[in-house]
């Protein structure tokens, strides 16, 4: 089979013939019929007659992954993954926190002091960036001072003791609403979920709830609601999303580690277009109790941090099982044996040259370097077959549109017009797919996996850009309500949505910058359970590439 990836055929619309065009999608008689259209011209009919062979409409079995070399608890993976990072003097990473609040040169409180100051000054007026949704500075200070407290006796709970951390709110914390970017949803939540719970008990400091696209249904990253999320290294472009300002935060120096969740790429993406790392972990390695449900079969919570290192050790620190999950329940103990060792020799990577190539030049150019870093390192490249991407559009779209339309439907019956336009556009399409899609859909996922899990005995990894583009221009003059732009979603999750159908972990890491200065990212898929690995590959990528720091960043412990 050749590479190929089918046209966009959809219009790209603002103001009001959004407005009319959602209308017109939601109506009765008309609407069902301009939906299916639509479907048609994308290629649907191709997807629902393609055979899913002897596949079950259920997920199949991930395997088991490369057991640990050693033993080591969370804290102490945590605590050997920030160690590593000791050749990172200059930048605000976790390391950099923990060696600044063990020689004395300040403290968590000190620290906070001057986030909250950033934060007010970052994010408030006309010209705020859109960072937060919700934040109690107060708390944050009274958690800074204990932590201070420990720190001084010598007693920190973790490496994650008084380091600031935030938190996408699609995450529950006790005594926050989990708004998932809307209006509607504000009755504020009782307990932590099993995140925020965890970076509690690791004494992380949580600075508050992060803007996001409204429920995660689009990787652009604006919320007509609460405000478009700003890119740090350029203002007048988009973050992505739907983690968008889980991915600013950082980038912006307000904190090395933040929480993202990503259904279609929303960790990956944002950090792509933010120049940060991004870690989607296996489906089920990190526990997602406390997360409101939107789609359940695609869905993971997971870090994202200003190095791999930083990752890495929150990785530690999220993952296994917590008694509630029925996802996380069976999985082998996670681990990061081999971590620190750079050299690659019998490392294979699988690459399909035509799929690599098909993104923005400098993009394409960036993630060679990336490629010629690992092989210089002694990896080997593979050539892959290309994959049937307009099968994983379809299998993807139908998994996550259904679900969310189901997670959302009681607000839809009530008052459809309390979403933003886009997400209505997207909804009218996940009301509209067929029981049959839906189980067809299924059935593919399984066999999507089985075969990638077939082709993956052969390579290591597998590796393309994130995205096909840099960070594209906020459309300004259609805020707040943002537009319906096809070609750059399909730009955003062409290299994506593999990894949410079946599972397996991916990792996006920086790999320089394009001709504007704009972050480019480079998508590391691994086999199920072995995260280790890609967070070993990605520490020699972001070891090769270039390093700058954005327009809009602040220094708190200098």
């Amino acid at each position: 089979m050749s590479y190929q990836r089918p046209p966009v055929k959809a219009p790209r619309l603002s103001g009001v013939a959004l407005k009319a065009f959602v209308n017109t999608l939601e109506r009765g008689g008309v609407g069902p019929a301009l939906v299916e259209k639509l479907l048609r011209d994308s290629g649907i009919e191709a997807w629902r007659e393609l055979s899913a062979g002897d596949a079950p409409p259920i997920q199949y079995p991930l395997p088991p992954g490369a057991p640990p070399t050693e033993s080591q608890t969370s804290e102490e993976q945590a605590a050997r993954a920030v160690a590593a990072s000791s050749l990172e003097p200059k930048r605000e990473t976790v390391a950099a926190f923990a060696r600044a609040y063990r020689d004395g040169g300040t403290d968590p409180v000190a620290v906070v002091r001057k986030l909250h100051e950033a934060i007010e000054r970052l994010d408030g007026g006309a010209d705020r960036l859109g960072l937060f949704i919700a934040r109690k500075p107060d708390e944050v200070l009274r958690a800074a001072e204990a932590a201070a407290e420990r720190l001084r006796a010598g007693r920190p709970l973790s490496v994650l003791d008084g380091v600031p951390v935030v938190l996408k709110d699609e995450v529950d914390l006790a005594g926050f609403p989990t708004t998932l970017g809307t209006t509607f949803r504000n009755e504020v939540v009782p307990t932590d979920s099993t995140v925020a719970a965890r970076l509690k008990a690791a004494g992380a400091l949580i600075l508050g709830k992060a803007n996001m696209n409204e429920i995660g249904i689009n990787p652009i990253g604006l919320n007509p609601h609460h405000g478009a999320a700003r890119n740090p290294w350029n203002r007048g472009h988009i973050t992505g999303g739907s983690s968008s300002a889980s991915g600013a935060v950082v980038a912006a120096g307000l904190c090395p580690l933040s929480i993202g969740a990503d259904g279609g790429g929303s960790i990956r993406i944002p950090a792509a277009l933010c120049g940060i790392v991004g870690l989607k972990a296996t489906w089920g390695r990190i526990p997602e109790t406390g997360v409101p449900p939107l789609c359940w079969n695609v869905a993971h919570v997971g870090p994202m941090g200003l190095t791999v290192d930083d990752v890495a050790a929150m990785y530690a620190i999220l993952s296994g099982p917590d008694g509630q999950d029925v996802v996380a329940r069976q999985q082998p103990a996670h681990h990061l044996s081999g971590y620190e060792d750079g050299a690659l020799k019998g490392i294979r990577l699988g690459l399909c040259t035509p799929y690599f190539e098909d993104a923005d030049p400098d993009v394409v150019a960036r993630c060679r370097e990336s490629v010629r870093a690992l092989t210089d390192a002694g990896a080997t490249v593979v050539e892959i077959p290309p994959p049937d991407l307009n099968t994983i559009l379809w299998t993807h779209s139908c998994i996550i549109l259904s679900e969310m339309t189901e997670a959302m439907l009681p607000q839809l019956k009530a008052r459809a017009s309390v979403f933003g336009l886009d997400s209505r556009t997207n909804l009218a399409l996940g009301r509209r797919f067929r029981a049959t899609d839906f189980v067809h859909a299924l059935r593919h996922r399984h066999r999507m996996t089985r075969e990638l899990l077939s082709l993956m005995a052969g390579v290591d990894v597998i590796i393309t850009p994130t995205t096909a583009t840099t960070a594209p221009a906020i459309p300004e003059s259609t805020l707040p309500d943002g537009e319906s732009n096809l070609p750059v979603v399909d730009a955003l999750m062409r290299f994506i949505r593999l990894a949410n159908l079946t599972g397996c972990p991916a990792l996006s890491v920086p790999a320089g910058f394009d001709r504007a200065g704009l972050p480019v990212g480079v998508h590391l898929m691994g086999r199920p359970f072995e995260e280790h690995l890609l967070l070993r590959l990605g520490r020699v990528v972001e070891r090769a590439a270039e390093r700058r720091t954005p327009a809009v960043h602040v220094r708190v412990l200098g």
